[in-house]
């Protein structure tokens, strides 16, 4: 997913750099009512791209003229695409979550390389913000996204898409028909309730019910298309569209399967799904399209989902020796590598350095829309950042994450995407020290956001009753306040971390510089690596002692013997 250019943005922004290539590196994931502690629907995201710049989109509400069109630009690109008829109304739409409650998220899957390149002027970003911005329920979602690759063709390559409301979640996987071919081949399936699910650059919808549509949408064409191409050649209700469109290979288990699995396995550890599920060591090996969660989730638990380096598994990436002595779950680019003709892999965790965005949007039946929507959203690295509560109903983006304050290319102080990065880059330099003061000041916020929320939308609910924009003042400028609180104390924390941790150094609670020593596995990796070199010689041992020699017994000197003198005899 990268980030979207409105008709309302100039020209001269996409030829400025702010547009991202595509990245094949996003995770959503979708929880049902019945799994949420509180009713709610859940979905999340994590916008991956290593040239996407973060910041929180904000469209409002129009009313379009008879014979309005719309540019659609490519949000990979910045090219221009074409244009389509524009609809007489559209909704107000933050982030990404419409004043109807409904939002939307995706991960790229490519596909079959045969089907690249469709004749289409409609990719996979513009569905979504224009079906934010037309549609007030899932299935009208997707209904309007599926119309409008008919109507005006499809761009992009396979695409699935998270797509939820305040009472139903669905998945809907896409893909075009190749060079030169009009449209696309798509299927979606809508959770059961009680259940969660996931996907991650993966097709993951196998097969699927064709006589339901309560449970079960999908192109008329889905499989006969296969069929003509030759990819499949069994009985209709054996299809799978995974299988045929995007089949699974080492890279698609490794990478983003095993995202997948890392959800399924923390959320759901009575299944009991283990590592050959996610490593690629075992092909056959496919996971469930959902599974039922051992107990039932509330915000925080998924906001914790999200972040994951595949700790306490055959997978943790901090515990080899490219996590250096501070075990730093990270590894730069590129994934894959080769030493002496042999390949190699990085994994790829949810928690990745190049996020330019996440949420988690949260949907709730029981409140006026306004009220009821909230986006949890946050920049940078999903395991670093502070999920900042952003209501449906808010009438702008707070200044900090708002459109055009900076970009990926131009730093700026007042940015929170660049005031985040610069606090988790210097945390990846000393991550096991420095992750300890990052998640106490991440959970001091995001908890007093948690506590405060009942009693914020008790007082919203009130003013609602009598005018339902006072409501939507009043959250517009609570969610303000609360982005210039995280802004403000995430800068402080970069300043605070870098006094303590200057040069190696660690002060400690009184200010005393310490020096504290590696691991004792990283000196021995360094001394495996090139301990003879580094070796001190060994000091010579102090020659032992040897006794004093006794002196010898000195005996007083004896006088000669004297003979008496024996006087003569007179």
């Amino acid at each position: 997913m990268t980030r979207p250019l409105s008709k309302f943005l100039p020209a001269l922004a996409v030829s400025a750099g702010l547009v991202a290539p595509a990245a094949l590196a996003c995770t959503s994931m979708l929880v049902s009512k019945g799994a949420t502690s509180d009713g709610s629907t859940l979905i999340t995201y994590a916008a991956d791209s290593h040239e996407l710049y973060g910041e929180l989109y904000y469209t409002p509400a129009r009313r379009n003229p008879p014979g309005a069109q719309r540019d659609i630009i490519e949000w990979d690109t910045g090219k221009f695409l074409g244009r389509i008829k524009e609809a007489p109304i559209t909704y107000s739409v933050v982030g990404n979550m419409n004043e109807h409650q409904l939002s939307i998220s995706e991960s790229t899957f490519t596909g079959r390389k045969e089907l690249e390149g469709p004749a289409g002027i409609v990719d996979y970003g513009s569905l979504i913000y224009i079906a934010l911005e037309r549609a007030k329920t899932a299935r009208e979602a997707i209904k309007v996204m599926t119309d409008l690759v008919t109507e005006y063709g499809y761009a992009s390559t396979g695409e699935s898409f998270s797509i939820a409301d305040p009472k139903e979640a669905w998945i809907l996987e896409m893909i075009g028909k190749g060079t030169g071919q009009k449209g696309a081949v798509w299927v979606a399936r809508k959770l059961p309730d009680g259940y969660i699910s996931a996907h991650a650059n993966q097709s993951r919808i196998r097969q699927f019910p064709l006589n339901d549509a309560e449970n079960a949408l999908y192109a008329k064409d889905v499989i006969s298309f296969a069929r003509e191409k030759g990819w499949f050649t069994g009985a209709d209700k054996d299809f799978s569209f995974a299988d045929t469109y995007h089949p699974l290979d080492f890279e698609g288990m490794r990478f983003a399967e095993g995202r997948v699995w890392s959800i399924f396995r923390r959320a759901a550890p009575s299944l009991g799904l283990g590592v050959e599920y996610a490593d690629g060591s075992s092909p056959n090996k496919r996971l469930p399209l959902w599974v039922k969660p051992d107990k039932k989730l509330a915000v925080q638990d998924v906001m914790g989902l999200m972040r994951d380096h595949f700790e306490g598994t055959p997978l943790d990436m901090s515990k080899d020796v490219g996590a250096g002595p501070y075990a730093v779950p990270y590894r730069w680019r590129p994934m894959t590598w080769e030493v002496d003709g042999k390949k190699y892999v990085h994994e790829r965790a949810i928690s990745t350095q190049q996020t330019g965005f996440s949420f988690v949007a949260q949907m709730r039946s029981g409140m006026p829309d306004p009220i009821g929507g909230l986006l949890w959203f946050g920049v940078d690295d999903t395991f670093t950042t502070v999920y900042t509560p952003m209501y449906a109903g808010i009438r702008h983006a707070p200044k900090n994450f708002a459109q055009g304050v900076a970009s990926r290319g131009q730093f700026s102080w007042d940015s929170s995407f660049w005031v985040f990065n610069w606090v988790s880059n210097q945390a990846y330099s000393r991550w096991s020290d420095m992750i300890v003061d990052v998640q106490k000041t991440q959970g001091e916020l995001e908890g007093q956001f948690l506590a405060d929320q009942a009693d914020i939308e008790k007082a919203a609910l009130e003013l609602y009753k009598s005018s339902p924009e006072q409501a939507r003042t009043y959250l517009t400028e609570y969610s303000a306040q609360q982005g210039d609180k995280v802004h403000g104390r995430w800068r402080k924390l970069g300043e605070q971390l870098l006094v303590k941790y200057i040069d190696g150094n660690v002060r400690d609670e009184m200010g005393k510089v310490n020096h504290p020593k590696y691991p004792d596995s990283w000196y021995r990796h360094i001394v495996q690596d090139n301990g003879p070199r580094l070796a001190m010689p060994a000091e010579p041992k102090p020659a032992e002692a040897k006794p004093e020699p006794k002196p010898a017994e000195v005996k007083p000197a004896q006088k000669p013997e004297q003979k008496p003198t024996v006087a003569p005899a007179p």
